[in-house]
């Protein structure tokens, strides 16, 4: 059985976008119970490359950020916009 997603422990820095993207990634993937396998899996990607863009390691092509969106049921211009409170960070 695997360990329960845990959500993003900071805040991501408004004016990286390679952050905001991993924050709200990984903030909606642990609200939908996902481990990054499963939304790996729900965007025809590997695990390893969600791994990579969740620790802001990758830039992302439009295309990826289109797939990510499409698998958490939001638009995909909500993956780049920063949370506007810190209280955003909380499940």
């Amino acid at each position: 059985m695997s360990a329960k997603p845990k959500p993003p422990e900071k805040f991501p820095d408004p004016e990286n976008l390679r952050a905001v993207l991993a924050y709200n990634m990984r903030f909606l993937r642990v609200a939908r119970g996902w481990s990054q396998e499963e939304l790996a899996h729900e965007c025809g990607l590997d695990r390893t490359y969600v791994s990579a863009v969740e620790r802001s390691r990758w830039n992302v092509a439009l295309s990826n950020i289109e797939r990510f969106a499409v698998a958490l049921e939001v638009e995909p211009w909500t993956l780049l916009k920063p949370p506007l409170f810190e209280n955003q960070c909380k499940i």
